[in-house]
This record gives structure tokens, sequence and C-alpha cells, in this order.
């Protein structure tokens, strides 16, 4: 169990219901709006950050555990090296505008402690943002005729983005089943999931699809066994099917976007080409593999980079595909390229932390609880899939996703263990 540092429970103000309505509202906003719109995902945010301040005047009783600052350490820690790369590597002011983002989701954090959005809210926001954005997708792909899906953002975090909303949907299956409309939220949340993956699909992403079996056993992990074997075997069924589908049918272009994949790889390995889209992602690894230990301790920096990059270039040591970018497609990579060793610890703390916490109730015996705890699990899971073949933090929809993502999700599971605690 957590230490507590402060043993009050929440006590709320005269304007409790007012601003948990408020909460509930930015918070189904978030993912109503988040991808139809040019940085939709910032208002909902914005909102919650702007009611903050509401605390200094309702100074309500948190009842922070050691967990709770854990959660705003890591956050902080990863946000602060960052802007200290920035400062140090003489990026000025514009190379704060994403790290302190990190900074903004903790006055957020302690509002949703103290007034929680409606559990409902919560799935309605992650419904809302994933056929909202398979509905784009599908209108893009299939209507304009675009080849690959991308939003109004760069196309691999609208695809990857896409995934992420139909994996909260799944995650939070347990709680729709215990509602009292259950099969009305249960329809939705699998709806939502759907159209989530498609719009992953006509986004021609591929670097998400190849993290889907570890989605697959933290929900496995979560609900897996509480399934009984026909149902288990019914579902495997079904998402056998599902790909076969998306496999065959031309309009997904899965087909195409994988036998574009193993091309690039046979024609990598024999020198043929150094940059097609994956052939440019094993030269920037394979730079970045170059430079890490001429630096490990503090890294390059991102203009440390770049100007170390353009000499392997030059020099003949990595192909010209290097130079064209300021990153290195891989998060783990990057991070300790541009921020050394203490870069790599913080990105795996923001990973790894919140995972563990979020863990801890993977397996309780309330499923609307479990249900928090395995969508904050998937949410860890589906980012490290994605950091694999991108740098996801590197883009403001990835760092607010992940950011107040992870806080909406805490703050509900922190105030739904407090209620089932005081009615024990």
């Amino acid at each position: 169990m957590s230490t507590r540092l402060d043993s009050a429970s929440p006590v709320p103000s005269s304007q409790a219901p007012r601003l948990q309505l408020y909460t509930s509202l930015a918070v189904i906003l978030f993912g109503a709006i988040a991808l139809l719109f040019p940085s939709g995902y910032s208002l909902g945010p914005a909102l919650l950050l702007l009611a903050s301040p509401v605390l200094l005047v309702t100074r309500p009783k948190l009842g922070l555990e050691r967990r709770d600052w854990a959660i705003m350490a890591v956050l902080m820690l990863y946000g602060g090296l960052w802007i200290l790369e920035v400062w140090w590597d003489g990026q000025g002011s514009r190379g704060l505008d994403k790290p302190i983002r990190f900074f903004l989701a903790v006055p957020v954090l302690l509002l949703l402690l103290a007034y929680p959005p409606r559990m409902a809210a919560v799935w309605m926001s992650a419904a809302l943002a994933a056929i909202g954005t398979g509905s784009f997708a599908a209108w893009q792909k299939l209507v304009l005729g675009m080849a690959r899906a991308d939003g109004h953002t760069q196309v691999i975090q609208f695809g990857n983005s896409s995934m992420l909303f139909g994996i909260l949907c799944l995650g939070g299956l347990g709680w729709a089943v215990c509602q009292p409309r259950s099969r009305r939220w249960v329809a939705l949340l699998i709806v939502g999931a759907l159209f989530g993956f498609m719009g992953s699909l006509f986004s021609g992403s591929r670097g998400g699809w190849i993290g889907l079996p570890f989605i697959a056993l933290a929900l496995y992990k979560g609900y897996g066994r509480y399934l009984a074997l026909r149902y288990q075997a019914m579902l495997a069924g079904l998402l056998f099917a599902v790909g076969v589908l998306a496999y065959a049918i031309p309009h997904t272009g899965v087909a195409e976007r994988i036998g574009q994949g193993v091309s690039d790889v046979q024609r990598y390995i024999s020198g043929e080409s150094r940059t097609s889209s994956l052939g440019a992602r094993f030269e920037m690894w394979r730079a970045a593999a170059m430079v890490i230990p001429e630096r490990p301790l503090t890294g390059w920096g991102e203009n440390g980079y770049e100007q170390r990059a353009a000499e392997l270039v030059e020099a003949g040591d990595v192909g010209v595909a290097v130079a064209r970018y300021n990153h290195v497609h891989n998060e783990v990579l990057d991070v300790t390229v541009k921020r050394g060793l203490l870069g790599l610890v913080t990105l795996l703390l923001l990973y790894f932390v919140p995972m563990r916490l979020f863990g801890r109730q993977i397996s309780s015996s309330n499923l609307e609880l479990r249900a928090f705890a395995v969508t904050g699990v998937l949410l860890c899971v589906a980012y490290i899939d994605f950091g694999l073949s991108q740098v996801f933090l590197l883009h403001n929809s990835g760092v607010m996703l992940f950011s107040f993502w992870l806080v909406i999700l805490w703050a509900s599971m922190r105030r739904l263990e407090a209620s089932l605690d005081r009615r024990e």
C-alpha cells in the first residue's frame, strides 16, 4: 500500500457539482475534436488548465499519496530535462513549446483529483475520439481518394493516434459491462475500437501494427482469464478474420503497405536503396548508434545532432536520408542521442512508473477499477509501440495525448478507489 502524505479524503466545496460537470465536459471535448480540427487535442486540456487556479480558492483536501507524487514527478522530470536540453543546445523559446506541456499536465491532475470527471465522460471521450478519427480517415481515403489518410497532422501521428483511441475503447469494456445500460456502452466502445483501428489502417502507418501482440497481451492480462474459453476462441477468430479482410480488401492499402515494407528491407540489405521508408530508418538508427558513444551522458541536443548528422552524410558514412530529419525515427534512440543516458532514464521512467502504478489494480475484483488500470497500462504500452518507428513525443499531438490521457485516467482511477474505500 502507498503511504499517504495527507490522510484527509477530498472534501468537495459547494461548487463541486458544477466543477465536476465542467471537467466532464472538458474531457469529452478533448476526445470529441482531438483530430477533427487542427490542434483540436489542445482545447479540452486548455479548458482544464484554465480552471486549475480554482484550487487556490476552494482549497480542497486532495489526499495525495506517494504514487500521485510519482506520476507528477515523472512528468516534470521528463519535461525538465528536455527544457535543459533546449537551454544548453541554444534552441531558444521555440524549443520550450513541447516540454512545458508536461508541466502543465500537473495542475490539471490536481484539478481532476479534486473534481474528477464522471466516469461515463472518460469513456464517451475515448469513443467519440475513435469514431470521429476513423470516420475522418474513411472520408479522406474512400471519398477524397487520398493515398493515406492524415487528418490535420503528420500521417504517422494521425494513424497511431487513431489506433490509440481504439485501444482506449477496448480498455473501457470492463467498465461498460458493469453499467445499467451495459449493452449500449459495450456496443459504443466496440464500435469505437473498430473505427480507431480503421483509421490506423487507412493511414497506412505500419509502425503501430508491430506492437499489436503486446496490446493483446495487456488486454488478456486484464480481462482474458475472466472469459470462458469458447469466448476467447471466438474473439481470437474474429480478430484473425478482421486481419485477413484488412489485408484482402484493396481499399485498405494494408497489403500494399506490407509489400512495400518487405521490398524496402530487401533493397536495403542488398544495398540497392538506403532512401526508402524503412531504408532511411535503418540508416538513421545506424547513425544514432555511431554518435551516441561520442556523448553518452548528456547527448548532442537537437541542433548538435543535426550538425553531426550532416557531417556523417558529407563524409559518406551514412545515407543522405539521415540529414533530412531532426530525429532518428525511434523514441529511445532519439532521446539518447539528444539527452544522453540521463534522457533515456527519464523516458523509461515516463513509460514504466505509470505502467507499474496502474498495473497494481489490473487484477482488481472490481471491473470498473480494473478498466482504468488496464487502460492506463495500455496507454504506456501503446506509446512504447509507437516509439519503435516514430518519435511520437516530438510532436504536439503525441505530448498532449499521452500526458493528458495519463492524468485523466489516473485521477479517475484514484477517485474510484476512494469511493470504494468509503463504501467499505
